[in-house]
């Protein structure tokens, strides 16, 4: 479920992975391997919070194809 704070919607990193059509295990290696930056944005118990932006970046990384 989004959250709203100060006009601006937030998505936890589930939503946010099922959002960009990856698994959260996904998102994670992503993140160890350097593929992708980690969010800037997270509540008070240190969760990840994810804007339309973020899901974007991580949808067109998924997307990507890869010629051998």
């Amino acid at each position: 479920m989004p959250i709203v704070v100060n006009g601006q919607t937030y998505y936890r990193t589930s939503e946010a992975c099922k959002r960009a059509g990856i698994s959260k295990a996904t998102y994670l290696r992503w993140l160890k391997e350097g593929v992708l930056k980690d969010v800037s944005h997270s509540d008070r118990r240190g969760w990840r919070l994810f804007t339309g932006d973020d899901i974007n970046r991580i949808k067109a990384e998924a997307n990507k194809i890869k010629a051998h």
